[in-house]
């Protein structure tokens, strides 16, 4: 059945299952109360295993979870190889079944283009949702630039010759899809990943998830090569043993290939009884923890990749009045402002001594809290976000004359 406004999408993700998704979900499920019909192809995973189902109205239909790539160009290839197969088959079986307009394809990797390539030729629009600085991931991940890092500036070259219509997560995306992408000014819209503020709400802490601790601090998000955590758990150590403010409980919510690497250095350095490790929270489960937490902490390290991102769980924090404490990165400080602590670039030793400064001071917590909250409510939630999707999404309509 067509949809009211005529307007028909199919959106492509690779990285994560939707609707687990958060940026994409909330995209998708904009784009469906607009009117439009909206189809999703990613991949399986983390109990979202159903093939295909229907969620909220968005056609969900997945492919079997591809195995990360960590090294090398043939684990890449793989990879990517077996996405791309899957791409095809489910694109056809998503037009056959439901017809699609526009192609809105989510990166990493920045290689959905070939199927926008495709389509195109059938009279498809591309829309880059613009999720990840690939090459710069790529550096941040391995520590080097190279043979594929230079292939990745070719494919994110291509990726937004062959969109009509970009959109950025936050200003230094937009610049990336200017200088780097040569895109019109007109077709770039910044759209942050926001959270829906319906879906955050304040509540009271839950003493089991406290375990008796004066103060907790609270993580939440991917447990990955890029994310910090090694730096986290070295901040700890030093906040616990050098410090001496063993009165802490470090509340860790997600799941990632690091993990186990993370678990085990906890163990080694004497660290269990501070730390816990929920593995993925939902819905209510992870309010329930992110609502017994003191502070949020934040320990993506600077580099080439993380200093130009908007980190989803930063915006969580805020949203729930939790201070923050983070890298001073530039993108990190254009969304918490004064409702996050700055530590030096890296060093788990300030990040520690951030920490303990602010276990100190209840009073400028709660004024940080009341400051980022405001803040998400007055300009950074998804409420303001999405109208500028909406705004994408009629341009590109627009270019295929509609």
């Amino acid at each position: 059945m067509m949809s009211p406004t005529g307007r028909r999408i199919l959106i492509v993700v690779e990285n994560l299952p939707v609707p687990l998704d958060r940026r994409v979900w909330l995209e998708a499920t904009t784009l469906k109360a607009a009117g439009y019909e909206v189809s999703v192809i990613c991949p399986t995973g983390r109990g979202w295993d159903k093939h295909y189902e229907e969620i909220e109205g968005i056609h969900i239909y997945r492919y079997p979870e591809p195995v990360e790539a960590h090294s090398g160009a043939i684990a890449y290839a793989r990879e990517y190889l077996h996405s791309l197969v899957h791409w095809f088959r489910l694109a056809r079986k998503v037009r056959r079944e439901r017809g699609f307009d526009v192609i809105q394809g989510c990166n990493p990797p920045d290689l959905i283009f070939l199927l926008a390539w495709w389509y195109r030729l059938r009279g498809v629009r591309y829309l880059f949702d613009h999720h990840d600085v690939c090459p710069e991931l790529f550096e941040a991940k391995f520590g080097r630039k190279g043979l594929l890092y230079k292939i990745m500036l070719i494919w994110e070259r291509m990726t937004f010759a062959t969109a009509s219509v970009s959109i950025a997560t936050n200003e230094s995306f937009r610049e990336i899809a200017l200088r780097r992408g040569k895109m019109r000014p007109e077709d770039v819209f910044v759209v942050r990943s926001a959270p829906k503020i319906e879906k955050f709400e304040i509540r009271p802490a839950d003493p089991a998830m406290r375990k008796g601790a004066g103060t907790v601090l609270g993580y939440v998000g991917v447990i990955g090569q890029q994310e910090g955590m090694d730096l986290l758990v070295a901040a700890a150590d030093h906040l616990i043993r050098v410090i001496g403010r063993g009165d802490v409980h470090f509340l860790i919510v997600g799941f990632g290939p690091e993990l186990p690497n993370v678990e085990a250095d906890v163990a080694a350095r004497g660290l269990s009884d501070h730390f816990t490790f929920t593995g993925p929270l939902y819905g209510g489960d992870l309010l329930r923890a992110l609502n017994s937490c003191d502070i949020g902490v934040s320990p993506d390290p600077k580099n080439a990749m993380n200093d130009i991102s908007t980190m989803n769980k930063v915006m969580e924090y805020m949203t729930l009045e939790k201070p923050v404490v983070q890298f001073d990165l530039k993108e990190g400080r254009a969304s918490a402002g004064e409702a996050s602590v700055y530590a030096s670039a890296n060093d788990p030793v300030d990040f520690a001594a951030k920490i303990a400064l602010l276990m100190d001071a209840p009073e400028r917590r709660r004024e940080m809290g009341r400051i980022g909250r405001e803040r998400v409510l007055r300009e950074l939630s998804w409420a303001h976000s999405a109208p500028k999707l909406l705004a994408a999404y009629d341009r590109v309509f627009a270019k295929l004359g509609r």
